[in-house]
């Protein structure tokens, strides 16, 4: 299984563009031995500030054919960590991919929004689009971690 993460805008060097790749590069190495392989992060930038719509064709065209896409929306599902942990190694056992979708500014445009085949939810707080990607790339490695029967999650 490969998971991509594709997300609006680029990242400058700092350190939350660190700390993703240390999350993605612990998770690719601990991840191997349970078949969740190698995580990857894509960005589309809509240069112009076009809106939803010219990111919602960015986001497609870099979504992998196949994948299960999953958003990160405010209206997505609230999930503990080892539920989300459940649902990754669901989706390994079934041999798909997937992708995850952070939109822009603005959100997912709905078309975008409405062929996810699952939706996440951060809470009811707005996060910054940069925290936002370090955060998910953290659950990703926490899930592989809690798959693997870790002491790195404690409840």
């Amino acid at each position: 299984m490969k998971i991509t993460i594709c997300a609006v805008g680029r990242l400058r060097k700092g350190p939350e563009h660190e700390l993703i790749a240390d999350y993605l590069a612990r998770f690719e190495k601990a991840g191997r031995g349970l078949g969740l392989g190698a995580a990857q992060l894509i960005e589309v930038e809509d240069k112009k500030g076009l809106g939803q719509e010219v990111e919602a064709q960015l986001l497609s065209r870099a979504i992998p054919d196949g994948a299960v896409l999953v958003t990160l929306d405010e209206r997505g599902s609230l999930l503990s960590s080892p539920e989300f942990a459940q649902k990754l190694g669901t989706w390994r056992d079934s041999a798909r991919d997937v992708c995850f979708v952070l939109g822009g500014a603005d959100g997912i445009a709905p078309e975008l929004r409405a062929k996810a085949d699952f939706s996440i939810s951060f809470g009811k707080m707005v996060w910054p689009h940069m925290l936002a990607r370090v955060m998910l790339s953290e659950q990703i490695y926490r899930a592989g971690q809690i798959l693997a029967g870790t002491p790195y999650h404690r409840v």
